[in-house]
């Protein structure tokens, strides 16, 4: 019994430094996740790589945000990712994944906000939208005359005399992207409430109701990033497209943007909170890695800087919106407190 015992300890420690070797033997820091956090983080990447010579600069890789909580929580050691980068807060689902898989020392860094977007190439028309209008664009069924029916618009001016006479085509971000929680909470949802389903529904048939899109071939669900979505309103110039504030604003040389409640999102209207589709930006990084990967806590202290994700500062210039400096401390007291998520 007590030889068992032993050899049972002894395995658990062998497994452990193991893992450990296995961690220690790659020294680059590897990142994946949102595309919309991409830019920001491969600007910080090649800024560490610069200041500090004596470790590698950090590898950020795309895959959306759900994509990267996959990775991340893989596992622990040198075949998985350090930090994923999100466009949404991790869910519990996705914690509960992670704690299966032995990662449990997760650290919330939140570091700046964006806003979402509807652009459409410079020569179409002018968009005013309402989250109303987007609903009945790209419902399976919406209500008609107190029923709830398949989708009958085509064009825009259909849904709205105000809207352009233009072919109702959008391009919106896959399931995997963070983005599409938020253009679902925020706009689609937002809509299907204002254009008031038929009240005899059960509550199951009113969720599918404002979540099922069209399958005619009007809407197009993006799973890469979004230079996918600007490739498919080159493609088909009628489409109106959804992205981040800041891929807008580094293509606003061919795209222009709606506005949404009568808000033309801007920096300035989306930190104030005046433009409905807004939400912060995140990255996770994996507690059991740091010390073992070289870089993390420089790497992540550097993110949060005020050269970096600070007003006036490196991200601020790629076009995040920054948080405020009292929400960047606590954020970095946060890591260096080691404020792990709980389930």
């Amino acid at each position: 019994m007590r030889l068992s015992t032993l050899g049972s300890v002894a395995t658990l420690a062998l497994l452990s430094t193991t893992v450990i070797a296995v961690a220690q033997s790659r020294n680059t820091i590897q990142v994946a996740g949102s595309s919309t956090v991409l830019p920001f983080a491969s600007i910080v990447a090649e800024e560490f790589g610069n200041a500090f010579p004596d470790f590698n600069t950090p590898v950020v890789g795309s895959g959306g945000t759900g994509g990267g909580f996959r990775q991340f929580c893989e596992g622990v050691g040198d075949n998985t990712i350090d930090i994923a980068n999100a466009s949404r807060r991790i869910s519990a689902a996705e914690i509960a994944t992670c704690n299966t898989n032995g990662v449990t020392q997760i650290i919330e860094v939140m570091f700046g906000y964006d806003g979402i977007v509807f652009a459409t190439p410079v020569s179409q028309g002018d968009f005013a939208l309402e989250p109303v209008h987007v609903y009945k664009a790209i419902a399976a069924q919406v209500p008609v005359d107190g029923a709830l029916v398949a989708n009958p618009y085509t064009s825009w001016d259909q849904i709205d005399p105000s809207l352009p006479a233009q072919a109702i085509n959008l391009v919106v971000p896959a399931s995997n992207h963070g983005t599409r929680e938020v253009f679902q909470l925020n706009v689609v949802d937002a809509g299907c409430e204002e254009a008031g389903l038929p009240e005899d529904l059960s509550a199951e048939a009113a969720t599918a109701a404002c979540t099922t899109f069209r399958q005619d071939g009007r809407v197009v669900e993006i799973a890469g990033d979004y230079t996918e979505t600007l490739a498919r309103l080159q493609t088909t110039p009628s489409s109106v497209g959804v992205f981040g504030l800041s891929f807008y604003e580094e293509n606003r040389d061919t795209l222009k943007v709606a506005t949404v409640a009568g808000v033309e999102p801007t920096l300035e209207t989306v930190a104030s909170g005046e433009y409905p589709v807004s939400r912060p930006l995140y990255f996770y990084v994996k507690g059991e890695h740091i010390g073992v990967i070289p870089g993390i806590e420089e790497y992540v202290a550097f993110f949060l800087s005020d050269g970096m994700a600070g007003a006036g500062g490196r991200l601020e210039d790629a076009g995040l919106i920054p948080a405020p400096a009292e929400e960047l401390a606590a954020a970095l007291a946060g890591f260096d407190g080691r404020a792990y998520i709980t389930p």
